[in-house]
């Protein structure tokens, strides 16, 4: 339990912003302040009285510039109507469902040339198997270092539950998604691998050239899609009923595999 409190009176309606971080003398302009050591505030947290009253949930982690050195904050989207002042207000910090971020691989979509229809199926194909908590779709460059960096943001620092991307997992010369997952990951999953491989060669033999990774970082679980909407629909569905299990496990589910007890 911690408590929230501003120094000037603040007033939030449903979908406005702040910025919440550790107590300061000198807090940006709306910013809500965390009493004591709160835990890190990740992406899809939610915070409030109780579990059945949630004011606020986080957008995403930064850091705030501060005297004798920046500290960890975040900036949080109001999911009630809810006021702050000086007197603290006690609040739980917890996280419930799942996050996703999307990421959409495409150097003619980040310039605008091209409309992405890829990304936005994806949360739409996983909400028949998972609850989520937080949404939230990236539009990058075939870029061997933006990629690097992004995922690896969205997985350690951000702690996204789940982060799939589409597009650059093919022989182009651009094409170097996998590379990079490849790369990054902490644990590679060969079965989710070949399982999207025999679904996609049941349906085109031109499948063999897709070279789409997956692996956990952290406790992120990183897939790559290939870039078409079709592509996304038939690998992603073949995958969709050992998602939840997957990410249970990630997060250190006791159950027993054969059993789901």
């Amino acid at each position: 339990m911690t408590a929230v409190y501003t120094h000037a009176p603040l007033k939030l309606a449903p979908g406005q912003t702040a910025v919440i971080g550790p107590e300061t003398d000198a807090p940006l302009a709306a910013q809500l302040m965390l009493s004591g050591h709160p835990p890190a505030l990740t992406a899809g947290a939610c915070l409030g009285p109780d579990e059945e009253q949630p004011w606020l949930q986080v957008n995403g982690s930064l850091w705030l510039p501060g005297a004798p050195h920046a500290s960890r904050g975040a900036l949080v989207q109001a999911l009630s109507a809810c006021s702050f002042g000086p007197s603290p207000r006690a609040v739980r910090i917890w996280r419930q469902d799942f996050s996703l971020a999307w990421i959409t691989m495409s150097d003619k979509g980040s310039r605008g040339e091209r409309s992405d229809a890829s990304g936005p199926l994806i949360p739409k194909l996983l909400t028949s198997v998972l609850k989520l908590n937080m949404v939230q779709g990236f539009l990058l460059p075939d870029s061997r270092s933006e990629t690097k960096g992004l995922l690896s943001y969205l997985a350690l620092e951000q702690q996204f539950d789940l982060i799939i991307s589409s597009g650059g997992t093919g022989v182009s010369p651009r094409d170097i998604t996998p590379e990079v997952t490849d790369w990054i990951v902490d644990k590679r999953l060969p079965g989710f691998e070949q399982a999207m491989m025999q679904s996609s060669l049941s349906k085109t033999p031109h499948a063999a050239i897709s070279r789409a990774t997956a692996g956990i970082l952290g406790t992120s679980l990183i897939i790559n899609l290939p870039g078409s909407p079709r592509g996304v629909r038939e690998n992603l569905e073949t995958l969709l009923p050992a998602l939840k299990h997957t990410l249970d496990k990630i997060h250190n589910d006791p159950r027993d595999c054969g059993t789901g007890d």
